[in-house]
């Protein structure tokens, strides 16, 4: 029986179920708390996290849990707790509140407010004397010195609102080759060209970063930023930040090494990161790319997928109190599982010594060297190594499976989900893998039906079924990319027919700043202190340039130039921010490379057409568009192109096209 229970115990997010049962009189985000704290003349208190967020539970069990420290947070202040994977709009508000106050930033997030919702002060994690102390002072100050906590209130707020305007300045010019070498230089100077990822620590495994990296360093032919972005993928994919015997990333790296994660799992770094290996081996061919995908696709099946074909969105990074329990080993527990030719191979291959050891005796499992390597050391065949290793990770993921498990945050969102679909779709296209495409359709079709209303606006999340919160520009344009990538991967047109339908709805409900850039949120929902403009790309693509790249694809499939033409307008908002700082805006200069450096459209129609762009799109060629199709189509790219019922290419550069052909080859490129 609970000894508490609070306004959490009906919410749908397993976060906020987490918090049921606090003393503190938690509130969901919303009117009813707002209400309140404007009656009781009380300020706010916004607490932000996540069901996977290790110091968020930290955090609730030295605070929260509390009696004594839920007391004064009862007394003193309305309370909300808030997923912030469920609200990224309160999420990234408070965020940046924080950020300008403070300088960083991160989960848990917890930021004071007036009643108003106006922010006046936050930080992150707290130990509980401290919080404590902060409590007092803020009450204090809002009790006592109100005049100056209201403008201080009011001049935070508008430097959020300041934060968010972008302007073109006149005599601007478009971004051209010489503002990407710059940025791309200036990105290799902060570079670790021994480990891979940046020079500092902690290292997120950016995909968006190394998809740009690739893209650039082939077009431009560029060898030191290649070997940089394949040593990055490497070094990532060897290390503990990915499950060797299990398969899927971990949220990223404490240590400049990629060894020892935060051991969460979240489902859009693995959606994003099945992209990025399923690219990296397209352009050069790597089992342990393949592998990577393969090995992480069979982990979302097994631990993120629901039923109906939705993909679960995290598992936690703690069992049992402990972070990374499930996932450590004692050397003993290995050797009493595998026996001792197994165990030989073992202690090499996934780094079973000090290069391994982690903490209280524990190993995280991670490799050193190419397989060649280990099998030359062991004085075995490459063969031999590879199988016995299939046995060694099918044992002791065996044995894994015993133990209790992290969390499962079991809720679905759109926007990560749209990732994961994207990421099966491109693996699927690279690898021929029938299965993960299937997996991305039945997502795909989920969504369509379950998080669609009639009216063609999209919901953000859906559990036990039900729809709940419109959708944020973040659903819109992660989902219209994940159809793009169907299409890619099939030749299907209602994907890209799909696409477009979206795209609509986003030009009629997400209000447009002068600089061309969507707000976050539509204008049919009801905005809280100030509208967000997601710009700057993260772990995520910002929603604009993400946005801004699927103007810029559609617009060539259909042939609507106004939306070419804003993306245009669009990628100069960050052209300054993205020389400066690339790695900052690489989903930007994706669309910026495309802009910038020859780009071609190869449409092939007739009989066959469809096989042949398939075999084309084996050959890693990231700056020409492929469609195809056998027969008629709604897609304006084909139109006076299919009159034809023999296989026929054509072949265009802008506006510029040349004659119909019934042959081709990359070649012709060059």
């Amino acid at each position: 029986m609970n000894k508490h229970s609070n306004a959490l115990i009906n919410s749908s997010s397993p976060y906020l179920l987490q918090h049921a049962h606090n003393p503190v009189n938690w509130y969901p985000w919303g009117i009813e708390a707002l209400n309140l704290a404007k009656s009781e003349n009380k300020p706010l208190l916004i607490s932000i996290g996540y069901s996977a967020c290790h110091w968020c539970h930290v955090m609730e069990h030295e605070c929260f849990e509390d009696e004594e420290t839920a007391e004064i947070m009862n007394e003193y202040f309305v309370c909300i707790k808030v997923d912030r994977e469920e609200r990224p709009d309160i999420d990234q508000l408070y965020m940046l509140a924080v950020q300008l106050m403070s300088s960083r930033g991160g989960w848990p997030l917890n930021c004071f407010a007036l009643p108003d919702g106006k922010p006046i002060y936050g930080g992150t994690y707290f130990p509980k004397a401290n919080w404590q102390q902060v409590l007092r002072q803020i009450h204090n100050l809002f009790t006592n010195d109100y005049a100056q906590v209201k403008e201080y209130a009011e001049n935070l707020t508008k430097g959020i609102e300041q934060t968010e305007l972008f302007k073109i300045k006149s005599g601007d010019s478009a971004i051209n080759s010489d503002d990407l070498r710059q940025s791309v230089n200036n990105w290799m100077g902060i570079s670790d060209h021994e480990e891979g990822g940046p020079n500092r620590a902690p290292k997120f495994p950016l995909p968006n970063n190394y998809q740009f990296l690739l893209r650039y360093s082939h077009i431009k032919q560029q060898n030191h930023v290649l070997a940089y972005t394949h040593l990055t993928l490497k070094k990532m994919a060897f290390g503990g930040i990915y499950d060797q015997i299990g398969g899927g990333f971990a949220r990223y790296s404490t240590d400049p090494y990629w060894k020892a994660p935060h051991f969460e799992k979240m489902l859009y770094d693995n959606g994003q990161l099945i992209s990025l290996y399923a690219e990296g081996y397209l352009n050069r061919p790597d089992e342990d790319y393949k592998r990577i995908c393969e090995q992480t696709a069979n982990f979302i099946s097994r631990e993120l997928t629901a039923p109906q074909g939705y993909f679960y969105s995290a598992l936690d990074a703690d069992s049992e109190g402990e972070e990374g329990k499930y996932y450590v080993w004692k050397k003993d527990e290995i050797k009493s599982i595998l026996n001792n030719e197994e165990y030989i191979i073992a202690e090499d291959y996934f780094s079973i010594n000090p290069a391994g050891l982690w903490e209280h005796e524990n190993y995280i499992l991670l490799r050193r060297d190419e397989n060649r390597i280990v099998a030359e050391r062991l004085e075995i065949s490459e063969n031999k190594l590879e199988s016995q290793i299939v046995n060694i990770s099918e044992k002791l993921l065996k044995a894994r499976e015993k133990r209790i498990k992290p969390g499962l945050d079991d809720k679905m969102l759109c926007s990560w989900n749209a990732m994961m679909i994207r990421g099966f779709a491109d693996a699927s296209r690279v690898f021929g893998n029938e299965t993960m495409l299937n997996q991305a359709k039945k997502a795909a079709e989920f969504i369509l039906l379950n998080l669609k209303d009639d009216s063609g606006k999209l919901y953000h999340s859906w559990k036990n079924g039900i729809k709940s919160i419109p959708g944020f520009l973040e659903d819109y344009c992660f989902l219209i990319d994940s159809f793009i990538g169907l299409y890619e991967s099939t030749y299907e047109e209602n994907w890209l027919l799909e696409a477009r339908e979206l795209m609509f709805t986003v030009m009629d409900d997400f209000d447009r700043s002068d600089s061309g850039l969507f707000y976050f949120t539509s204008n049919k929902t009801e905005t809280w202190v100030a509208r967000q403009l997601e710009t700057s790309d993260n772990v995520q693509p910002a929603s604009n340039s993400m946005m801004a790249r699927n103007l810029n694809r559609l617009g060539i499939y259909f042939g609507k130039h106004e939306w070419m033409n804003q993306a245009d307008k669009m990628l100069m908002t960050v052209k300054d921010e993205l020389v400066k700082y690339g790695a900052g805006y690489s989903n930007w200069a994706m669309l910026a490379l495309e802009k910038s450096e020859p780009f071609y459209e190869l449409v092939i129609t007739g009989k066959d057409s469809i096989i042949k762009a398939k075999n084309l799109r084996k050959t890693y060629k990231p700056n020409v568009l492929i469609a195809a199709t056998e027969g008629k189509s709604r897609i304006a790219l084909f139109d006076g192109r299919t009159e034809n019922v023999e296989l026929t290419y054509y072949l265009c550069r802008g506006t510029q096209c040349d004659a119909p052909r019934s042959s081709f080859s990359w070649n012709e490129l060059n």
